[in-house]
């Protein structure tokens, strides 16, 4: 009787008429709801997208991440000489028990890992609290020209750390430990050892290179905060000093943090600078240290330190989320129009403009005039007019017995190879990274209170965990051997394809996410109830919408993969060479020279580059990063 309960009178009647037909009736109405909500689930281009790409994220992230602690775990065949009476295939903790509580731990972890963790820490900081004060001076006061000052702001974010650490050495470069004096030994001047090497060199590289992405991450953010907020706080009579601390700060506070993170996960797994400036004197990072064991074929040692990497990284995250909150952005943007007024810096302007300008020109223009000067010098630490050749970029001084003879790379075959492949690899991860990030931008802003949307926009943020050095190793442990019906993809084209995508995939979904993030719901909402499929909805409306973003970010994943060497060093092989690995190749082998002329080339690629995308394009880099990373939220 309770079951007719909820019946109507009507269908009670013809319960107790005919039980049995009734109740089947019942029976058959409540499979056809669930068939229809699993066809209407299965059917839903949104879930069919989500679950493609979780599908094919997981594979490439976390399936290379689990086979690699799997692996530290068992016999290898190259293992056995090293374990007596070990067979392959055994379960082993030897590799485990060597890395931390043996005789080589100390030089093998404990030491690098302290040096890194020096490095890490410093470098996040300085990073943090530059880019951060940069980033307010330039957005929030009334400094005069911020337009040519913000172009200088980016160019060491355009700089990879390599070069920053070429233009040091060709500076402070002393000359008794391997390769040429460099300016100042030049000119006479005594350089101590530690300013050339070590520590201190690597710290000031990495915090040059690690400020520009603090400081488009925190100019993102202060651009979309309306500063009536601010404006009304100092009418009532808050200071300065007040208004940044109680208002400003809590506001960038997101932005700022994801700056630390970012800045403390490249500096720990930076292999290139603590390489050109610590190596000569014996500083050891755990980077080197896990390039050095892989290069050695010590791979089970090698991915130990990368899970130690990845682990580090991953409490530094953890931890940021607690102390801030897992909320990235803050409702500043409401449905009137906001306006940002600039704060009047007073009698301060020009003295801030002059410091400004002394520092880009010490940090940025005098390095970068002395490494081209570098290049057109015949014989390296002599800077005079009679010393003056283009026979580095050229060749035509056929009797130079330097280097070996060496001509001008225009003149090799080599340079025109490397440069087709890095040409080729960038324009490729760039097309696939942008269609890919706004994909993700999409699914990401569509299900923003789904849970689905939150999965899948962790997910695109792993390699953001993952320290470049540590991601090539992870693909490399994966692709070294075939997999199904794939076959082994180490030392091709294709692999390095694909490593620069999915590491590429936090900034390509940032820049998809900001750029998503302006197009309302309500153009789609309408295009649905007239019929429209996803496919046309999406076609028709979301891609002309939001074509002005991809352009942005074509330019950011285009910048971060023409210079690109962490990531790819342990994927390089004698078929497959870039530009950046070449540059590295001179650099280690004491050829200072050709490696100037390569940064040179590179760098004034990449600028000529970017200032086209701004004049025609419009782009806008730091719009590109405060849509997810504490700037308010769009229309």
């Amino acid at each position: 009787m309770k079951k007719t309960k909820s019946l109507g009178f009507s269908n009670r009647l013809a319960y107790a008429l005919n039980p049995v037909e009734v109740k089947e009736t019942i029976e058959y109405s409540k499979v056809r709801r669930v068939k229809n909500t699993i066809l209407g689930t299965v059917k839903n281009p949104y879930n069919i997208i989500v679950f493609v790409l979780l599908l094919t994220l997981g594979y490439l992230i976390v399936v290379p991440l689990v086979e690699m602690i799997h692996s530290t775990f068992f016999v290898a065949f190259g293992d056995v000489r090293r374990i007596p009476g070990s067979a392959v295939g055994d379960f082993t903790l030897h590799h485990w028990n060597r890395i931390f509580n043996s005789p080589v731990s100390e030089a093998l972890m404990f030491r690098p890992f302290r040096n890194s963790l020096i490095l890490g820490v410093s470098v996040a900081s300085i990073s943090a609290v530059l880019g951060s004060l940069m980033a307010w001076i330039m957005v929030r006061t009334d400094l005069p020209g911020k337009k040519f000052l913000s172009v200088m702001m980016i160019i060491p974010y355009m700089l990879p750390t390599w070069t920053i650490s070429l233009m040091w050495l060709t500076v402070f470069r002393t000359g008794t430990r391997g390769g040429m004096p460099g300016f100042l030994s030049g000119m006479g001047l005594q350089i101590p050892t530690w300013l050339a090497y070590g520590p201190f060199p690597i710290i000031v590289v990495m915090s040059l290179s690690g400020f520009g992405s603090t400081y488009l991450l925190v100019s993102g953010a202060l651009s979309s905060v309306n500063s009536e907020v601010e404006e009304m706080a100092s009418i009532m009579g808050a200071s300065k000093a007040r208004l940044l601390r109680k208002i400003t700060f809590p506001l960038v506070l997101p932005a700022m943090m994801s700056g630390f993170i970012l800045s403390l996960a490249s500096a720990m797994g930076s292999f290139s600078t603590p390489a050109l400036l610590g190596s000569r004197v014996g500083y050891d990072t755990i980077a080197t240290m896990l390039v050095s064991s892989l290069r050695t074929r010590d791979f089970n040692a090698g991915y130990i330190i990368t899970l130690v990497l990845i682990v580090i990284v991953a409490i530094a995250v953890f931890i940021n989320q607690k102390m801030i909150g897992i909320r990235r952005s803050y409702a500043t943007i409401m449905g009137k129009g906001g306006r940002t007024t600039p704060l009047s810096l007073g009698k301060a302007k020009y003295p801030l403009l002059g410091f400004l300008s002394v520092f880009m020109t010490i940090t940025v223009v005098i390095p970068m005039f002395v490494l081209l000067l570098d290049t057109v010098m015949l014989v390296p630490g002599v800077y005079s007019l009679s010393n003056f050749t283009l026979h580095y970029w050229i060749g035509g001084q056929g009797d130079v017995a330097m280097f070996g003879g060496m001509a001008g790379v225009f003149q090799h075959p080599w340079f025109w190879r490397s440069f087709r492949t890095t040409m080729l690899l960038t324009v490729c991860v760039a097309v696939i990274g942008m269609f890919t990030g706004q994909f993700l931008g999409y699914v990401c802003t569509r299900g923003r209170g789904r849970i689905s949307g939150r999965i899948l926009e962790q997910c695109a943020f792993l390699p953001y965990m993952i320290p470049s050095v540590t991601f090539g190793a992870l693909y490399l442990s994966m692709w070294i051997e075939p997999r199904w019906f794939i076959p082994s993809l180490y030392g091709t084209f294709a692999l390095l394809v694909l490593i620069c995508v999915v590491n590429g995939l936090p900034s390509a979904s940032r820049a998809g996410t900001a750029n998503m993030m302006q197009i309302g719901y309500d153009l789609e909402e309408a295009a649905s109830i007239q019929g429209a499929s996803f496919i046309r909805r999406f076609g028709k409306i979301v891609l002309p919408l939001a074509k002005p973003g991809f352009l942005t970010g074509f330019i950011l994943i285009f910048m971060s993969t023409i210079t690109t060497l962490d990531l790819i060093i342990l994927l390089m092989s004698t078929n497959v060479t870039t530009l950046s690995y070449m540059v590295f190749s001179f650099s280690e082998s004491g050829d200072s020279a050709h490696a100037s002329v390569l940064s040179a080339f590179m760098f004034l690629l990449v600028l000529i580059t970017y200032l086209i995308a701004i004049k025609i394009g419009k782009v806008d880099l730091a719009a590109a990063y405060g849509g997810s990373s504490g700037g308010g939220k769009g229309k």
